[in-house]
């Protein structure tokens, strides 16, 4: 009781102290100070004692309802594999034949990816569980597409480290995960792959600990939580031989050991929305995809784009969305912790803090550190194919055409750098690796370009400190059979590789060599180690650091290449002659011209070769003379061994339909005037 009247004298004492504010302000100064400052007191401490509905919901945000995990692993450690298994057992598809008709790696839905078998770009989906949504991020496990990785991990609270049962933490693990750490995420690991005759689940977990330890992991990320599971049989467990039938332990430890959203505000003025992809839509434009880090957004908003020391982009929000399966829902309002897509900003780019503008601006929150990514190390030059056979089959020709989609593609490639060179039809791209760049290269020749791509060359930097030029170095990573190690060695060392480590993997008995390589000796490295191998090597490889250059030329091939002699089709008989002299590329028919590589030297150097040639037409032949004409079989040169086969003097031309190699003409004329 004597509680409760203590309460309402404080009611009555504060409540005379608002109402009598008329009174107050006509005491004496110093009456007036003293009676109203314990007034505003007794006032202030009722206040906070009863918290008005409006004020605790912008400083206790319930976000609990909401998990954002990006699946990062290695490249083939089966992240796509395990995110389809959580979408059909999410009610996703509508019955089995629909789920039938979506087929495998429904994530993968870009052509490349499907015919390369990895994952290029990172993807978002939303599944719900239990009344909880979960959005997914899908990332590339490909060194090169590194970029992809690192600004996914923007928009999530979380991680998912996939790590094969047999295999274990491999070098894009580290990469990935370290990256995670850094940014403060909790991971839930992922033992995938569980249903391997070989697998060895605690040697694994054994290897992640360690790399969590290496990476200087906290002891609340080291103490992580570890899930078996079997992407392909769409099972997992918290035992490896305790697998359910389901998803369900893995859908359980996701809502356990990744923690909801953080979220100090959804007060609209305090919107902080960091833009970490852009997306296109043919009716609706350039669309951005951005996590909403504080504050609440609602469709047709005032707002702003912008960026730290950087003028604002403002306009008004046309379409708000936001993730639901594999698509997207229309939304009136959306607030802190969802993943939003926007429309109706047409400037907008990856980097961007979407924040208020209502008021112009006055209130608004200030922007997010943009997007880090790391420097690229490999450049190519692409320009306008000028070969004898050029403009016969592309739609977009034209340097002007070539530059416009070089630029589109910087819109979304953040790992991406384009510049202007000394020629005016010609630019330099510079990513991550050779994989980067050809499949921009690829994705062009599909859409109708035709292009004249340089040989990759590797990117120097000088140290600020020392002023010593330096070069990038990858940590290569070999997995071969016994009988080639000797082989692969050989091939590292010629090189200027160093030895790391070399011993026997346990899990499937093969030979496991790791090197550290100048990107420089990597380049054209891959295709002579599968060569030495017989196919059978296994090939991961990530950037490292920057080290001082190697003095002197690094071995590329040994091999030099055979020229055609003369324009015109190539014939059975020209080819018959030639092919003595080595591996051919072409068949009868093929266009040819002058200085176009047609096939591979037997020997060092270059040689020239009539294969237009044909046979004079005579009657004095013997009948049985033409019976058995033998033409060897051509090599099949796709983009990727196109590119590793091009020597510094030496570029490719590529058209919707046809790779055809050549020697540069403008680089054999400087040669002709020394």
């Amino acid at each position: 009781m004597g509680g409760t009247a203590l309460l309402l004298s404080l009611l009555s004492t504060s409540t005379n102290a608002f109402t009598s504010r008329a009174a107050v302000s006509q005491m004496p100064f110093g009456l007036c100070r003293s009676t109203a400052t314990s007034s505003i007191n007794s006032a202030f401490s009722l206040k906070s004692a009863t918290v008005s509905p409006e004020t605790e919901a912008s400083s206790k945000v319930d976000t609990s309802n909401i998990r954002n995990i990006a699946v990062i692993a290695h490249v083939d450690h089966g992240k796509t594999t395990l995110v389809d298994a959580l979408i059909r057992q999410s009610a996703v598809f509508r019955d089995e034949q629909q789920a039938e008709e979506a087929g495998e790696r429904v994530m993968d839905s870009e052509d490349q990816e499907r015919e390369r078998g990895i994952t290029i770009l990172a993807k978002n989906l939303a599944v719900m569980r239990n009344g909880v949504k979960i959005n997914i991020m899908d990332t590339p496990g490909h060194a090169d597409f590194g970029g992809e990785v690192e600004r996914v991990l923007n928009m999530a609270d979380g991680v998912l480290l996939v790590v094969d049962s047999v295999e274990g933490p491999k070098p894009q693990t580290r990469f990935v995960l370290d990256k995670a750490l850094n940014k403060g995420m909790k991971a839930l690991v992922v033992v995938n792959k569980i249903d391997r005759p070989a697998a060895r689940p605690d040697y694994v977990v054994d290897k992640v600990f360690d790399l969590f330890v290496e990476l200087n992991a906290s002891d609340e990320q080291t103490d992580f939580r570890v899930v078996y599971a079997s992407g392909l049989m769409g099972k997992a467990g918290d035992e490896p031989d305790e697998l359910a039938e389901d998803m369900g332990p893995l859908f359980d430890a996701v809502m356990e050991a990744i923690d909801p959203p953080v979220v100090e505000s959804t007060d609209s003025n305090g919107l902080q929305a960091l833009v970490s992809n852009i997306d296109y839509d043919p009716f609706k434009g350039k669309m951005g995809v951005a996590r909403i880090t504080n504050g609440s957004i609602k469709k047709g908003q005032a707002v702003a784009l912008a960026q730290p020391d950087k003028a604002k982009k403002t306009g008004r929000l046309g379409n708000l969305f936001t993730f639901d399966n594999l698509g997207k829902k229309e939304v009136e309002s959306a607030s802190a912790g969802e993943i939003i897509m926007f429309a109706g900003l047409p400037d907008v780019e990856i980097g961007d803090t979407l924040i208020t503008n209502e008021d112009g601006g006055a209130n608004a929150a200030v922007p997010l550190p943009p997007i880090a990514v790391e420097q690229p190390t490999v450049r190519m030059t692409l320009g306008v194919n000028k070969s004898p056979l050029a403009g016969k089959e592309g739609k977009f020709l034209t340097s002007r055409m070539i530059r416009d989609r070089l630029m589109k593609e910087l819109d979304r490639n953040v790992a991406l750098q384009v510049s202007e060179t000394d020629s005016a039809d010609r630019y330099e791209v510079s990513g991550r690796g050779q994989l980067h760049l050809t499949v921009l290269i690829e994705t062009m020749r599909r859409e109708g370009f035709e292009l004249e791509v340089g040989p990759p060359s590797v990117i120097l930097k000088e140290n600020e400190e020392t002023g010593a030029v330096e070069e990038p170095w990858e940590s290569v990573e070999v997995r071969v059979p016994e009988e080639y190690v000797g082989g692969v060695v050989d091939l590292f060392n010629q090189r200027k590789g160093e030895l790391v480590d070399m011993g026997l993997e346990e899990g499937e008995g093969l030979s496991v060599v790791k090197y550290l390589v100048p990107t420089r000796g990597m380049l054209g490295l891959r295709s002579a180690l599968l060569t030495a191998t017989r196919g059978s090597a296994i090939i991961d490889s990530v950037f490292d650091s920057y080290r001082p250059k190697i003095n002197g030329e690094i071995q590329g091939r040994d091999k030099g290449s055979l020229l055609a002699f003369a324009d015109g089709p190539s014939t059975t008989f020209g080819i018959e002659g030639a092919q003595n002299r080595g591996t051919m590329m072409i068949q009868p028919g093929d266009e040819v011209y002058k200085g176009m590589i047609v096939g591979v030297h037997q020997r060092p150097g270059d040689l020239e070769v009539n294969v237009c040639k044909t046979k004079q037409l005579t009657n004095m032949r013997a009948a049985s003379k033409t019976i058995s004409v033998g033409i060897q079989g051509a090599i099949d040169m796709t983009l990727d061994s196109c590119v590793e086969y091009l020597a510094a003097d030496e570029i490719l031309e590529v058209t919707p339909s046809l790779f055809r190699m050549a020697k540069n003409p403008d680089m054999q004329g400087k040669k002709s005037k020394k």
